[in-house]
């Protein structure tokens, strides 16, 4: 029956795209970069076994585990904690602030992901993801994606460290990392720019002209955005790719 239930469990895992974390001192090392603190709700998608449910509820925090598979969600039960059947990415905002901690799927990470861009009361967000995906997202290469750059005014990204693969079971073909979100508390742009700011990034990221400073050109002349270049202490002939946010910010404030 034990047998049964574990094959039945691993097929499961293997359809919604499950890497469990079984490794005790990752997932309370997740727990420590969430953010919380005693009393604070904290989300988790995709809570699997409960490896990191178990951290987060260890540290005080208040626990809402959205999981997929039937067989997993019961049992999740654990003081402090609240287990919802369902998908992470249908869940509504819960209303106060909150902070997101889980090893989540990595067919899922995008929309994840988004999820916790969108949510207006989100303050912190803690992730196990690809590591390929966790550094491109916080410059580690110092190239920098038009998701990083078009959200950073109101999140700052980082990518904390590495996790092994064989923290997890299945062994995954990667490692992991750890990806964290973080929301300002006062943005970088004013509100009342936030619509010119993404209108900028969209054109930067046009690729016209092969450098920011020429697809800028497309929509300013061409000697204010030299000016701003220059006031900036830019390179005008960088690869949009290659600006990190901080350049961004001080062309854009020139414009």
């Amino acid at each position: 029956m034990a047998s049964h239930r574990r094959t039945a469990v691993d097929a499961r895992r293997r359809a919604l795209s499950q890497n469990l974390l079984h490794d005790p001192s990752v997932a309370h090392r997740l727990a420590a970069a969430s953010g919380a603190g005693p009393g604070d709700l904290v989300l988790e998608p995709g809570p699997g076994r409960g490896a990191v449910t178990r951290a987060l509820a260890a540290r005080g925090f208040r626990v809402l585990a959205y999981e997929l598979d039937p067989l997993l969600a019961r049992d999740l039960d654990a003081p402090g904690v609240t287990v919802r059947r369902g998908d992470f990415r249908a869940a509504p905002d819960p209303g106060e602030p909150f902070h997101v901690a889980g090893n989540i799927p990595f067919a899922a990470t995008a929309g994840i992901v988004a999820w916790c861009l969108d949510a207006p009361n989100l303050r912190t967000a803690a992730l196990i993801t690809q590591l390929e995906y966790a550094r491109k997202r916080a410059g580690h290469y110092r190239r920098w994606t038009r998701l990083t750059v078009l959200t950073w005014p109101w999140f700052e990204w980082r990518h904390p460290g590495v996790i092994g693969r064989d923290a997890f079971r299945p062994r995954p073909s990667v490692d992991a990392g750890l990806l964290t979100l973080t929301r300002r508390a006062r943005p970088l742009v004013p509100p009342g720019r936030a619509g010119a700011w993404r209108q900028a990034v969209e054109t930067g990221f046009t690729g016209v002209g092969g450098s920011l400073a020429a697809s800028l050109a497309t929509v300013h002349s061409r000697r204010g955005v030299r000016a701003a270049f220059a006031a900036a202490g830019a390179d005008p002939w960088l690869p949009v790719g290659l600006v990190p946010p901080e350049t961004w910010l001080a062309v854009f404030g020139r414009l």
